[in-house]
């Protein structure tokens, strides 16, 4: 089963790297945010997972594999992440060097031949990577981390791809993007086809700090519609 939903974020040009030990982030327990930080995201995995379906319904080589990724800006607040803006790039995961290399050298070494697909994963653009760090913080928010989704392909897609159980927990390859990346807050959001609609759940992921550990997983609360601040 392809991990359609795996992205990752070159932060090479950017100061977004994981904090040292008994930085800033590691007293973090909850991730909260407006649900209508969201809405954008989940329109655009919506139609992605509408669009996967339909290809899979007419048959053939063209098949459309579901992904939608965003940056996410925020605050860190006591011992919340606060998520207050959500932000899009392209995906160069199969025209730029950088991602065709570590797929090559890293990652279908490690996870498997299927991975040499290109339409497998995402990759963020770093030069639109980097105008979205700068935009955050000309609004006083830091780069917090990423949401992408996880369809429910091994239910929905092609027989001969249905070999994988996803679900907005992390799959091994996230596990080992989440820790390249070094961001605080890794978010998956699966979508589920359910009778005539389709559902979403969120998870929110601290990153692993080597291989022998897994993400840590952080509850999501959301504000009462219209009672942010009014505690």
């Amino acid at each position: 089963m392809p991990e359609t939903g795996t992205a990752h974020a070159d932060t090479a040009h950017t100061d977004t790297r994981e904090q040292p030990a008994g930085g800033p982030f590691e007293a973090v327990e909850a991730v909260v945010a407006d649900a209508d930080v969201f809405t954008e995201f989940i329109e655009d995995a919506v139609d992605q997972y509408r669009r996967g379906l339909a290809s899979v319904a007419a048959g053939g080589s063209r098949l459309h594999r579901p992904n939608s990724f965003g940056l996410l800006g925020g605050t860190l607040e006591d011992d919340a992440l606060v998520v207050r803006r959500i932000a899009f790039a392209a995906n160069v995961r199969a025209v730029d060097d950088v991602p065709l290399e570590e797929f090559r050298q890293n990652i279908v070494p490690r996870f498997g031949k299927q991975y040499d697909d290109g339409e497998r994963g995402f990759w963020c653009d770093s030069r639109q990577l980097l105008q979205v760090v700068r935009k955050f913080e000309a609004e006083g928010l830091e780069m917090l981390g990423s949401v992408h989704m996880h369809p429910d392909w091994h239910r929905v897609g092609p027989p001969h791809e249905r070999r994988e159980l996803l679900s907005e927990n992390p799959s091994r390859m996230d596990e080992y993007l989440f820790r390249n990346a070094g961001w605080p807050l890794n978010v998956i959001c699966y979508l589920e086809s359910r009778g005539t609609g389709v559902t979403h759940t969120f998870a929110a992921w601290r990153p692993p700090v080597d291989e022998a550990v897994k993400a840590t997983k952080m509850p999501i609360r959301f504000f009462a519609r219209g009672h942010e601040g009014s505690a």
